[in-house]
């Protein structure tokens, strides 16, 4: 299957943000015929404070109802029906009632929508600079995995600030998932230095494709301007880069080859070798040897035999 990441430059102007999403999709299906796009997060909105993400927000149909949505779900039900591939719709501000959710919704060919995911972690960070950033402020979290077919191959769902946090991309692998979404916002700040090492680490680690469609460019927060890094990128299962993002709007398209996974999961299998060897890290924690101001952890000594 061929994947296209888009990369957008979306403001607070919800209208130009679809409208951008559109055009990009629709060019990088006229160009590279893939089967599967994808978009970055929040495509619906960045920027503006909290009235502006309110006014973006949709509330989504019962999963499964096959109900309308609002105007950016009907778009990515739109995009697939007419172009015929399958659309993971990045992320969307989802209006959950009490609480917003950071929300992605992925739909078929014929416009069902065959799988939802909120985001689990909310990015509540201090910048390098000092910039502080609280999602939770006005974001709830999700609270389970999600995975889906496409094409024959099996696709896990995440968002963003999960990239740090491999035992979530560890699960999907154990759930069967051969590619991994991670539609992203990240800061310039942490971009640059953390963006593409952390996309090959999880490719490595979990053996999974890893498909991440980011925003690129600068955008209005409260009257101060922040950056966000772009690069949008088709990693390996091996960590190699197959395909990226210039600066600037655009996309990158990749083939999820099969051949390429199965051989990686073959030649080195660490799923086999973490069942058949387990260290259990709390426990060896508890086991210390102090020497001074050194701090050793027999691990060798922590090993469990695997069940038989």
């Amino acid at each position: 299957m061929r994947v296209s990441v888009i990369q957008m430059n979306q403001g607070s102007d919800k209208a130009a943000n679809l409208e951008q999403a559109r055009r990009l999709v629709e060019a990088a299906v006229e160009a590279d015929r893939p089967g599967l796009v994808t978009l970055p997060e929040t495509w619906t909105n960045l920027g503006g404070g909290r009235e502006s993400r309110r006014l973006a927000a949709e509330a989504l149909p019962p999963e499964g109802s096959g109900a309308a949505g609002g105007p950016a779900y009907e778009m990515l039900r739109g995009l697939a029906r007419r172009h015929g591939i399958h659309v993971h719709g990045g992320s969307m501000i989802e209006d959950g009632g009490e609480k917003l959710f950071n929300t992605t919704v992925v739909f078929d060919p014929a416009g069902g929508e065959i799988a939802r995911y909120r985001k689990i972690h909310l990015f509540d960070i201090t910048g390098p600079d000092g910039t502080g950033y609280r999602e939770s402020a006005l974001y709830g979290a999700g609270d389970r995995l999600v995975t889906f077919e496409a094409g024959g191959v099996t696709f896990g769902c995440t968002i963003c600030y999960d990239i740090r946090f491999a035992e979530e991309y560890l699960a999907l692998r154990r759930l069967g998932a051969e590619a991994i979404f991670v539609p992203s916002n990240f800061t310039l700040q942490t971009g640059k230095d953390h963006w593409e090492v952390l996309m090959k680490a999880r490719a490595i680690e979990s053996q999974c494709w890893i498909l991440a469609a980011a925003s690129w460019g600068q955008y209005e927060e409260r009257g101060a301007t922040r950056s966000v890094y772009g690069h949008s990128l088709v990693a390996d299962p091996w960590g190699h880069v197959v395909a990226k993002v210039s600066d600037g709007t655009g996309w990158a398209t990749a083939r999820i080859d099969r051949a390429v996974t199965a051989r990686v999961r073959r030649d080195m299998p660490v799923l086999e070798h973490r069942a058949a060897r387990r260290v259990d890290f709390e426990a060896a924690a508890r086991r210390v040897d102090f020497e001074g101001a050194a701090r050793r952890v027999d691990l060798d000594a922590a090993v469990r035999p695997a069940t038989p």
